[in-house]
């Protein structure tokens, strides 16, 4: 009998080695191939306890993997300067089978009756506990108030059914513990731990040490999540102690339900983007490369990547469940190749994208590129991408858009202009188009940007081969307005046709920038006269999609300009090698 895991003939073999994409530090090593730990941690006496005071479902002393014990180390870091937490809430996301809720499950119990507060002292050499020496220890709180929050009572029962085998009998009678279905009590009532559901007004006003957030991919509007996620956050942050955390379990989510868990990776993303203030949240998930196939050949080996330490996962069972046709391929990716896959009207999943993701082919001096822009006043991001002529790379050297909790903001045409002319100076620009958008000037009349455009035409224009208005009564080498112009609508729409089957044919790259990741993503397929083409979500969507307008501008520029007539006959130049940061 063949197996399941046994490839067809036909099929494309994986690499010999399969690497995961790596978010957060508990998979990161440093340059001597050792993984990365904190410098401080209280999560080495969490280690400590946690050994000696819970227990598996077999009796046997509890033991962490080492990839949890890494994640828990991280969890529980302490900044050097300040003595507190590192991180304010953490995520850790995983695929489905990988043992989520027994961790949870045993930092709950650290947070009722274990040594979860700094208590200023160090370990000492030898210290009866065996944390290693120099590590901060750990003390109770001394009034603990822990949540397992969940949208429905099965969910908070996964985790509050493991809790009567967890507790060693010691720990049952050292700390008074009360065991109950819904709520756990210990010291006589003054820690309880308990199991919360959708009813936000009931949490209002809560002083609750430490929740857990069971399942955020489930938290949606319609069924309270959203509110409840909002009063679980007001909770911990008014905490008398300023140390009520949070950590949230969860699968890879499904885009396009506004989910807690959506709503949470793209708060992280856009902190990482440099978009938004990093609040101190820890994001660690494991999940399948971009390039990851869902066959017999690939899912085997993609398995064993993104499991980690989950090695009592049945790879041949969940590989039947991958190739078995009555489940949809997207949910194959969300649940176990951990794979973050595009809503239903997506124009390109995320996984799709980053496959193409080239950021070793830096662009030189010298190269020759286009440069399209799209301009926009306030609401919309202003985007500036170059494509390089020789190879279709795509390069963002700039983007613009209204910073967070800045409610009156315009784009600085200024600072624009700069990277404009640092670009032509770097750069042999063979043509430049500039969308103008609607916005207007209420300084000068007319549009925001038709000053600075004039002015780079005026500036640039004798050098371009190709000009973006050479008919008709306004003649233009820069402007390029595409609002209500049939024929630029008929030419994007082509061109975004052609750009999505060169990103599956992974004919195009790109220079993985991440807020050119983030629009491509929020990026909608819109049907028009003329085919498919790309927007918002909606008009009034604050999920921007102008960089990924300007990909597209910029690869149907280079092929305009290839075809054009001069292309051949430009004067050739050849690049110097050095690369400089446009910013």
């Amino acid at each position: 009998m063949v197996k399941l895991s046994t490839p067809a003939p036909d099929e494309e073999a994986p690499p010999e080695v399969i690497e995961p994409v790596v978010l957060g530090p508990t998979w990161r090593r440093g340059p001597d191939g050792r993984f990365l730990l904190p410098e401080l941690s209280l999560g080495w006496h969490v280690l400590a306890w946690t050994a000696e005071y819970l227990q598996h479902s077999n009796g046997r002393p509890w033991k962490y993997t080492a990839e949890q014990a890494r994640f828990t180390l991280w969890y529980y870091a302490i900044d050097p300067k300040t003595g507190r937490f590192l991180y304010r809430d953490a995520v850790f996301q995983r695929l489905k089978g990988h043992g989520k809720d027994p961790l949870a499950s045993t930092y709950a119990a650290v947070e009722f009756v274990g040594p979860c507060r700094p208590s200023g002292r160090l370990a000492g050499p030898d210290h009866p506990s065996g944390v290693p020496e120099g590590q901060p220890l750990g003390q109770p709180h001394p009034e603990a108030w822990v949540q397992l929050a969940a949208v429905t009572q099965s969910q908070t029962k996964n985790t509050m059914v493991l809790f009567p085998g967890l507790f060693t009998p010691r720990a049952l009678a050292e700390y008074a513990i009360d065991l109950g279905k819904e709520v756990i009590y210990a010291h006589k009532g003054r820690a309880r731990l308990e199991a919360v559901t959708s009813s936000p007004r009931s949490l209002e006003g809560g002083r609750t040490t430490w929740t857990l957030l069971n399942e955020p991919h489930h938290w949606l509007a319609n069924n309270s999540g959203h509110e409840m996620a909002a009063v679980i956050e007001r909770n911990a942050t008014k905490s008398a102690d300023g140390s009520s955390r949070t950590l949230a379990i969860t699968n890879a989510y499904e885009p396009g339900e506004d989910s807690v868990a959506e709503r949470t990776r793209e708060a992280w993303e856009a902190a990482q983007a440099g978009r938004a203030v990093d609040t101190g949240l820890l994001y660690d998930s494991l999940e399948a490369p971009p390039g990851a196939k869902l066959n017999a050949a690939w899912a085997p080996a993609v398995i064993r990547a993104v499991r980690g330490d989950a090695t009592w996962l049945d790879i041949d069972r969940i590989v039947a469940s991958i190739l078995d046709v009555r489940n949809p391929a997207s949910r194959s990716r969300r649940f176990w190749y951990n794979q973050i896959t595009a809503a239903e009207d997506a124009w390109m999943a995320p996984y799709e994208w980053d496959a193409c993701a080239r950021p070793d082919l830096e662009p030189a001096d010298g190269d020759e590129v286009v440069l399209f822009l799209d301009c926009s006043k306030s609401d919309d991001a202003t985007g500036l991408v170059a494509c390089r002529m020789s190879d279709g790379h795509v390069i963002t050297l700039g983007v613009w858009q209204r910073p967070p909790q800045v409610d009156v903001w315009n784009v600085p045409r200024e600072e624009v202009d700069g990277i404009v002319d640092r670009a032509f100076n770097r750069f042999r620009v063979l043509a430049f188009f500039a969308d103008p958008g609607t916005g207007e000037d209420q300084a000068d009349g007319g549009r925001y940007w038709d000053r600075f455009i004039d002015a780079w035409a005026e500036r640039y224009g004798a050098r371009l081969l190709v000009h973006a208005t050479s008919t008709g009564t306004r003649r233009h080498a820069v402007e390029w307005d595409m609002g209500g112009d049939r024929r630029r609508q008929e030419e994007f729409t082509a061109a975004v046709e052609r750009a999505e089957v060169d990103i599956l044919e992974r004919q195009l790259t790109h220079d993985g920038h991440k807020v050119m990741r983030t629009h491509v993503r929020n990026a909608r397929r819109r049907t028009n006269a003329f085919g498919i083409t790309i927007g918002k979500e909606h008009r009034a969507s604050s999920r921007k999609v102008d960089l990924a307008v300007c990909m597209v501008g910029a690869r149907m520029l280079r092929r305009l300009v290839i075809n054009s007539s001069k292309y051949g006959k430009r004067p050739r130049a050849r690049g110097k090698g050095r690369v400089i940061v446009l910013g």
